[in-house]
């Protein structure tokens, strides 16, 4: 069988995509799979490699380039060019897509409705779930009707912002106490999001969040810890243990997470069995809430007094070395190599099924 491993993409998160992609193919069964990688670049070009027949040696080396010098090398010595491609061409017999991609255009449902339009099965979340976990306004509206505790929130779009600001500040301002977090409803990553304690903060704050997104939410910030639980399954659901990300920086803001790297998992966190049960509990019920299948990372607010807010859901989490997901399933007995394996077996399961109804 062929493992279509897509990474890459237009948005902001296209780094994150190689770095995770990179630590995802040097953990696939090569026994079992061959693997083609296909790279989205920035300006949206398709660009296929040759099928690889063990890891490539470094991350960056997927970073392709059309023509001669887009090649790169395997730890077996091997090489392999950029072919322009046209997105339905990744379409064939025994072939599972894995989609590595964050954000707009390949984490919001977009991609994984081309992948349904091609009739291939895919590994992660589909449509619905995807647009759904993605979409920061939709998803907090689904958890509230799901009975999931959320912290409040105001969300907005540019166009009522730009007519008239002082009403939008003032929706805040009445609802909300600072500090606050200004975030784009669909983007991840922490791309985007930034604390205000005042309105000067707030206007700067909500400009740049404009510059990623039309829609926007303004969160309540509390004094929290913050935790996470990683979802594996269909409709057969699991949860692992709890973790928790102890931050260094008063804010895990992308530079935290991915280029400065100050921050420590704690797996399992130090909580009560009663609160891991609950938070545990409540994750499973964002997946269905969203309709999930294949993978979520579920992320929480928990305070001093035990009180637990769901954050939001990640339909396609890191894999870096340093990322929370695949980290909570090896403390569930789960090795990287065996998480990547369930995925792809989860993704034909599902595939499968709906071909049989």
């Amino acid at each position: 069988m062929k493992v279509v491993v897509i990474y890459g993409g237009k948005s902001a998160e296209h780094d994150i995509s190689i770095l995770t992609a990179g630590s995802i193919i040097k953990e696939i069964y090569f026994e079992y799979y061959d693997v083609e990688p296909v790279y989205i670049t920035k300006e949206g070009t398709w660009l296929k490699g040759e099928a690889l027949k063990a890891p490539v040696a470094f991350d960056q080396a997927l970073r392709l380039t059309e023509g001669l010098e887009a090649r790169f090398a395997t730890v077996e010595g091997e090489v392999s060019t950029g072919v322009r491609i046209q997105p339905s061409d990744i379409a064939g017999p025994d072939t599972v897509v894995f989609p590595i991609l964050h954000g707009p255009n390949g984490e919001d449902g977009t991609i994984q409705g081309l992948f349904e339009i091609l009739d291939l099965p895919y590994v992660g979340c589909g449509v619905l779930a995807s647009a759904n976990g993605m979409d920061k306004i939709a998803s907090k509206h689904l958890f509230q009707q799901a009975g999931i505790p959320q912290v409040p929130f105001v969300p907005f779009v540019k166009a009522d912002f730009k007519k008239s600001p002082e009403a939008i500040y003032n929706r805040i301002e009445g609802t909300l106490r600072y500090p606050v977090f200004v975030k784009p409803a669909n983007m991840g990553s922490s791309v985007g999001i930034s604390k205000a304690t005042n309105r000067e903060e707030l206007t700067a704050a909500i400009e740049e969040a404009l510059k990623y997104d039309r829609r926007i939410v303004v969160e309540q910030g509390i004094d929290a810890r913050e935790v996470e639980v990683a979802v594996l399954g269909n409709d057969e659901v699991n949860t692992s243990v709890v973790g928790e990300v102890v931050k260094q920086a008063g804010f895990y803001d992308y530079n935290e997470k991915y280029i400065n790297n100050t921050t420590t998992l704690q797996i399992p966190a130090a909580i009560p069995e009663e609160v891991s049960a609950k938070i545990r509990e409540y994750a499973e019920t964002a997946f269905r809430a969203i309709d999930g299948s294949g993978l979520t990372r579920c992320d929480f607010f928990l305070t001093e007094t035990q009180e637990v807010f769901i954050n939001e859901v990640n339909t396609m989490p890191g894999f870096t070395q340093f990322s929370m997901y695949p980290k909570l399933w090896e403390a569930m007995g789960i090795s990287y190599k065996d998480l990547v394996e369930e995925l792809i077996r989860l993704a034909l399961k599902r595939y499968n099924d709906r071909h049989a109804e």
